[in-house]
C-alpha cells in the first residue's frame, strides 16, 4: 500500500471519529435545548440550578447515568437485553455516513511527508444514498424490538410491537416521499442532490418549492421514525410506564434516549439535505465553511420545529396512528410520486 492510501485512510477513520463524537455532542445539547424550550413553551423556566442558567444540568444527568448501580433483572434474556441498546444507537449513527457537509474537499495547510491532507465532507459519497439511509434507518427497530421482547415484562413487549407496527408502517410514506425527490433529480446520490439544488435560483432552488407534499409527508414520518411525540406511542408514559425501556436503567437507559435523539439530529441532516438544498446558499461552492453554516442552520431550525410540535400537540392513540398513515399518508405519498412522474414525463419525454 502506498503512503497516500494509508493517510487518506487514517484521516477518513479519524473524521469518522470526529462525527461520532460531534453527534454524541450534538445529542447533549439538545435534550439542553429542548429542556429549556420546553419550558418556555410551557410557561416555566426549565433547568436552571446546575450551572449559569442551568447551562451544566446535562453534565449532572451525564454523571448520574454513568454512575448508577448496574442493575439486570434476573427474568431478562441477558445476552438480547445488553446488545439492544447498541443495536438502537449505532444504525442513528450510521446513517449520518453519506450526508455531505459541504460542497468541496478541504485541503489542510498542512503536508504529511510531503503528501497533502485532503478531507471529504462526507465519509461515503456512494450513488445509492438514499437506499442506503432507508437501509440502516431501519435496522434500529431492532434495537427497540429487541429490547422490548429481552426484557421478559409485558409494557415492554407492548412497547416493542408497537414499534415495529409504527415504524414498519411510517417507512413506507417517507420512502414514496424521497422518491418523489429522486425522479426530479434524476439521482439517489446525495451529493448530486443538493448539487441539483444549488445550480439553480443562485443556490435557492430548493425541492421544498416544487415538492411541499413530499417535505410534509417526510417530515411527519421523521416524526414517528424517531419516536418523538405525537408519535411516541412505544414509550407511552401514562399507558406502558416507560415501553420498551421499562426494564432499562443507568447508561443503558441512556443509550436508548441518546438513540432517540441522535436519530431527530441525522434525520433533520436528511431533510435539510435532500428539501432544503443541504449546504447551498450564495457563495458556499467558494466557501465551504459557509455551505456548513446554512445547512446547521436549517437543520436548527427543523428541530426547532419539533420540538414546538411537542409542545403543542398531544399524543395520538395508537389506532388513529395506524389508520392516519394507512388510510391518508400512504394513498397521498402515492398519488404525489404518480403526479411528480406523469408530470416529468410530459414535459422531457
Amino acid at each position: 500500500m502506498d503512503l497516500e492510501f494509508i493517510i487518506s485512510l487514517i484521516v477518513q477513520i479519524v473524521m469518522i471519529g470526529v462525527i461520532a463524537v460531534a453527534l454524541m455532542t450534538a445529542f447533549a445539547a439538545m435534550v439542553m435545548v429542548e429542556r429549556k424550550l420546553l419550558g418556555r413553551f410551557t410557561l416555566r423556566y426549565g433547568p436552571n440550578r446546575v450551572g449559569k442558567y442551568g447551562s451544566l444540568q446535562i453534565i449532572a444527568d451525564m454523571f448520574k447515568l454513568f454512575f448508577k448501580e448496574e442493575v439486570i433483572p434476573g427474568h431478562v434474556e441477558r445476552t438480547v437485553y445488553l446488545m439492544a441498546p447498541g443495536l438502537a444507537l449505532v444504525p442513528a449513527l450510521m446513517a449520518f455516513a453519506v450526508v455531505p457537509i459541504a460542497g468541496a474537499p478541504f485541503t489542510l495547510p498542512f503536508q504529511i511527508m510531503g503528501t497533502p491532507i485532503t478531507i471529504n465532507p462526507w465519509i461515503a459519497n456512494v450513488n445509492v444514498g438514499v437506499l442506503y439511509i432507508l437501509a440502516i434507518g431501519s435496522l434500529g427497530t431492532y434495537g427497540v424490538i429487541l429490547g422490548g421482547w429481552s426484557s421478559n415484562n409485558k409494557y415492554s413487549l407492548l412497547g416493542g410491537l408497537r414499534t415495529s407496527a409504527q415504524m414498519l408502517s411510517y417507512e413506507l410514506p417517507m420512502g414514496l416521499a424521497m422518491l418523489s425527490a429522486i425522479l426530479i433529480v434524476g439521482s439517489m446520490q446525495l451529493t448530486n442532490i443538493v448539487e441539483f439544488q444549488a445550480s439553480y435560483l443562485g443556490g435557492f432552488f430548493w425541492l421544498i418549492l416544487v415538492q411541499p407534499v413530499a417535505f410534509i409527508v417526510f417530515y411527519i414520518c421523521a416524526l414517528a421514525e424517531a419516536g418523538r411525540s405525537p408519535f411516541d406511542l412505544p414509550e407511552t408514559e401514562n399507558e406502558l410506564i416507560a415501553g420498551f425501556s421499562t426494564e432499562y436503567g443507568g447508561m443503558k437507559f441512556g443509550l436508548f434516549f441518546a438513540a432517540e435523539y441522535v436519530h431527530m439530529i441525522v434525520v433533520s441532516f436528511i431533510m435539510a439535505t435532500v428539501f432544503l438544498g443541504g449546504w447551498s446558499g450564495p457563495f458556499a461552492q467558494q466557501a465551504p465553511f459557509l455551505g456548513i453554516g446554512y445547512l446547521l442552520i436549517k437543520v436548527a431550525f427543523i428541530l426547532f420545529t419539533m420540538i414546538w410540535v411537542r409542545a403543542s400537540i398531544p399524543r395520538v392513540r395508537f389506532d388513529k396512528l395506524m389508520k392516519f398513515c394507512w388510510k391518508f399518508l400512504l394513498p397521498v405519498s402515492i398519488a404525489n410520486a404518480a403526479a411528480t412522474a406523469l408530470v416529468l414525463a410530459v414535459l422531457f419525454f
